[in-house]
């Protein structure tokens, strides 16, 4: 099992900046990939980066150049970086991890949210 928390939400203007984070606990050898989704009023969960345990990373085009998402595998720490933000970024950020189990089958997890407001 992985559990996740994340932190750093917030409310800013349009333009600013903001940093997630998301530490898991748990089985955190077992994890893969981590990254962040959002969920903004009345639309679908949707991609907002993942990164590998390499280090692969992975954007979505509306966030791409603003956004940047870094890990710290000694930490078993996820961020991501928001520069220049949008109101239209404004969501409920979800952190998210991967892997495989100790009997080989794969898991999902996901943290609590946390809440991102960006006023005009």
């Amino acid at each position: 099992q992985v559990q996740l928390v994340g932190s750093g939400g917030g409310l800013v203007q349009a333009g600013g900046s903001l940093r997630l984070s998301c530490a898991a606990s748990g089985s955190t050898a077992s994890i893969n990939a981590m990254g962040w989704y959002r969920q903004a009023p009345g639309k679908q969960r949707e991609l907002v980066a993942t990164i590998s345990k390499a280090g692969n990373t992975n954007y979505a085009d509306s966030v791409k150049g603003r956004f940047t998402i870094s890990r710290d595998n000694a930490k078993n720490t996820v961020y991501l970086q928001m520069n220049s933000l949008k109101p239209e970024d404004t969501a409920v950020y979800y952190c998210y991890a991967d892997g495989l189990s100790y009997g080989g089958s794969f898991y999902s997890a996901w943290g609590q949210g946390t809440q991102v407001t960006v006023s005009s």
